[in-house]
């Protein structure tokens, strides 16, 4: 295993796996919660934080059967956000019977057409490139982190942001992820673990659509964090927190 990790706690284990642009240090917040009854596994994906950069092309969902495997963990309540929760979507339709609980956290989705204001704004973004410090900024003044950029983990999620951007263009020799096929987008109703679905309120519009799509999952709940943007993890991390520990010990009703 190559990968960067860390565990804590005693428990049924959980994985949390982040968002791109950041590294494992989003969940510096949540972990603690839930590491007071599971044992939760944290780590860096492939050229983010203190994991090694990518040499060729990276499968997401791979690399996480594979740090599974390494702790000799059979199956485990999944957790990811942004692009990590379409890591751990694909994993629980490739790998279904090593998924106890699936918590997506403004998850993107494999297969989904984004809409055109939202393909316009990355295309600003990436003609920043490859100038680190335009790229951070613009990036970051996008409205789904307008509620962070004025709070006060501003400067902690630039800071990961940077550090993201810096490895891209000076370490990483592939930029291609390989995803399970036919796409998620075609076969959520074969999603067989209780899934719970958090999204903030501060956010592209691309994010309800997505949530659309997740209703024909047979056994999920919808939550919504008032106020909250993509980057919930950091600016409300107790309730975000308080929600997956409850769904976790069952107490939360599907179809919410």
């Amino acid at each position: 295993m190559d990968l960067a990790y860390q565990t804590q706690g005693i428990g049924t284990p959980v994985v949390l796996v982040h968002s791109p642009g950041v590294d494992s240090r989003e969940w510096r917040y949540i972990a603690p919660h839930l590491a007071r009854s599971h044992q939760v596994i944290t780590y860096d994906g492939r050229g983010t934080g203190k994991s090694p950069a990518p040499q060729k092309p990276t499968s997401l969902v791979e690399d996480l059967r594979a740090l599974l495997d390494h702790l000799e963990i059979d199956s485990a309540s999944l957790v990811g956000h942004s692009m990590g929760g379409q890591a751990v979507t694909d994993f629980a339709l490739t790998y279904p019977s090593r998924v106890d609980h699936l918590v997506l956290i403004a998850p993107s989705l494999t297969g989904f057409e984004h809409s055109q204001p939202f393909i316009d704004w990355m295309a600003q973004v990436n003609a920043c490139a490859p100038d680190v410090n335009r790229l951070v900024e613009q990036s970051l003044s996008g409205p789904n982190y307008r509620v962070t950029m004025s709070s006060a983990e501003r400067d902690f999620l630039r800071e990961m942001h940077t550090l993201y951007m810096t490895r891209v263009f000076s370490e990483w020799k592939s930029f291609e992820v390989v995803w399970p096929m036919p796409p998620a987008i075609e076969r959520l109703e074969e999603l067989v673990a209780r899934t719970l679905f958090i999204q903030g309120t501060v956010e592209w519009e691309d994010m309800q659509r997505i949530a659309e799509q997740f209703k024909r999952v047979q056994d999920i709940r919808f939550e919504v964090i008032e106020g909250a943007d993509h980057m919930v993890t950091l600016t409300h991390a107790e309730e975000l927190a308080g929600l997956i520990f409850t769904f976790l010990e069952g107490t939360l009703s599907s179809k919410g």
